[in-house]
């Protein structure tokens, strides 16, 4: 089995607390307690340092809700995690509006933190408390406003859709605010009802596929409107404010993940850490790992470079591979691109936009071998 490249240069750290459970989540999260998470801090400082981690490009702390910490247990997280970025890298940390101060953010300015990322999902008050989140829309822009006033200018937000009785209307009003916040990254998602969730346990609807393509077309189309380039499924930048360490994944490159529930890969294992908060405590870190074969591999990084707008180039994949993507895919590619999904230009393979909203059909195609 091929190993790859066993150094990462992208750190992801998982904090999960959260002062609040909302109805939606279902990523590994507890309700915040502060004894615990003191604890729990220094548990992650003590993970990084098994890895012997060096320098990395990108740190990027999520959850849960990262803000919900203290200040001094946030202080505690970041100076640790400060030494590890290279200059000139991205240091990223998601919030929550309801817990994001000024303390905060002067904090996290000063130790390097140069990228916030804010969970805004809508501005109806009224859908923002079905959804169990803290905050009223008014608060939200406050927040963007005093992140910019700390010295944050590369900020992304996230916007939800498909929420329940959702019109294509509150989309566009949706859409209205969200361009007046003027930041440079926008996530947007649909809503999921999985199970383990309120919503799933009350029988909340996602919209109907119908509904929920015309939401996204409509999103698109503004975002796109706005000088915003739609570069992954979900995300949307404008003066090349990429989330570069999101980019880590969709290029199917390794990383450090570190806390509760958090995922990584490194030298050519995917591994998932328990979500066992005693265990975890204990330093019994690893609840499964997953040496990739080539096949898997290989499906992952056709998975993933093709959520991208830029897809992948054909010497990429033949240096990685050793094999020609058109002569191994030459049938399935014909058939795609004939039904306008796929595209191969300039020594470049990616999806056209009806491809990347028929993205698991495409691959259904290609992974049939």
């Amino acid at each position: 089995m091929r190993t790859r490249k066993p150094n990462s240069d992208a750190l992801y750290v998982h904090i999960p607390f959260c002062s609040h459970l909302c109805h939606y989540c279902d990523f590994t999260k507890r309700t915040y307690d502060e004894k615990t998470a003191t604890v729990y801090v220094d548990a992650l400082v003590k993970e990084l340092a098994s890895y012997g981690v060096g320098k990395v490009t990108t740190i990027y702390v999520g959850g849960g809700t990262p803000t919900s910490l203290t200040l001094n247990q946030l202080e505690t997280l970041l100076s640790s995690l400060k030494p590890h970025l290279k200059r000139g890298g991205e240091f990223t940390v998601e919030g929550n509006v309801e817990n994001i101060t000024r303390e905060k953010l002067v904090l996290m300015k000063a130790m390097g933190v140069n990228r916030l990322s804010i969970g805004l999902q809508t501005f109806s008050d009224e859908r923002l408390k079905a959804m169990n989140r803290f905050h009223k829309a008014q608060e939200a822009i406050d927040t963007i406003a005093l992140a910019k006033k700390c010295g944050f200018e590369n900020l992304n937000v996230d916007l939800m859709y498909g929420l329940p009785n959702e019109t294509l209307e509150d989309v566009s009003y949706d859409l209205n605010h969200l361009i007046e916040l003027d930041v440079d990254h926008i996530s947007c998602y649909a809503l999921s009802v999985v199970p383990g969730t309120l919503f799933y346990r009350h029988k909340i609807p996602e919209a109907g596929e119908d509904l929920a393509r015309e939401q996204y077309d409509l999103i698109l189309k503004t975002l796109r409107s706005q000088g915003y380039e739609r570069y992954e499924v979900s995300n949307f930048a404008r003066n090349d404010h990429y989330a570069r360490h999101n980019l880590v994944y969709w290029d199917d490159r390794e990383y450090y993940g570190i806390g509760l529930g958090a995922s990584g890969y490194l030298a050519g294992v995917r591994y998932v850490n328990t979500d066992n908060m005693k265990a975890y405590l204990e330093g019994q870190y690893r609840k499964e790992t997953e040496p990739i074969s080539p096949e898997i591999d290989e499906n992952d990084f056709l998975m993933l470079k093709l959520r991208l707008a830029r897809g992948f180039t054909l010497p990429e994949f033949e240096s990685r591979y050793k094999v020609a993507f058109l002569g191994k895919y030459q049938t399935e590619v014909q058939e795609l691109t004939k039904r306008g999904l796929l595209q191969v230009e300039n020594d470049a393979v990616r999806c056209t936009d009806e491809g990347i909203m028929l993205l698991d059909y495409v691959l259904l195609k290609l992974f049939k071998r």
